[in-house]
């Protein structure tokens, strides 16, 4: 079982990769599960989009889209991050790039331990998910 990052159509080096393995093993733990196959994917908006039209149906640009292959209380899936999304979402939001990185990593994570937030409740649920989990960030060494 392990937790990987790759590159798609990007020149891009996640950050600390042992400690976000560590991270996301922790969260997942906690929430009384296991680590399964977990797969990251950074690429740019266009490949993002075409994932989104393809896989989805949805015509928007993301920032992220999660593939759940969860089974039983193993936690595994892909996930595609744009790079390039985050980067303005950062701008926009006045966070810096790597927090804004961070949310949306363990986002995609919540979503695999079931979380959704397609409804206000479930949104404001999410970023409450979201905010534990960058405290829990800060704990990891």
């Amino acid at each position: 079982m392990a937790i990987s990052f790759s590159n798609q159509n990007i020149e891009f080096s996640l950050p600390d990769q042992n400690r976000v393995k560590e991270w996301i093993s922790t969260l997942i733990k906690r929430h009384g599960m296991s680590v399964g196959n977990i797969g990251y994917l950074f690429c740019d908006d266009s490949f993002l989009l075409e994932a989104n039209n393809k896989y989805l149906n949805h015509d928007t640009l993301t920032d992220i889209i999660t593939f759940d292959y969860v089974n039983g209380n193993l936690v595994s899936g892909d996930i595609m991050i744009s790079v390039e999304r985050v980067s303005d979402n950062s701008v926009t939001f006045g966070v810096p790039f790597t927090d804004e990185l961070h949310r949306v990593i363990i986002h995609g994570v919540l979503h695999l331990l079931g979380q959704g937030d397609k409804t206000d409740d479930e949104a404001r649920i999410m970023r409450q998910r979201e905010d534990e989990a960058l405290a829990l960030w800060k704990t990891i060494t």
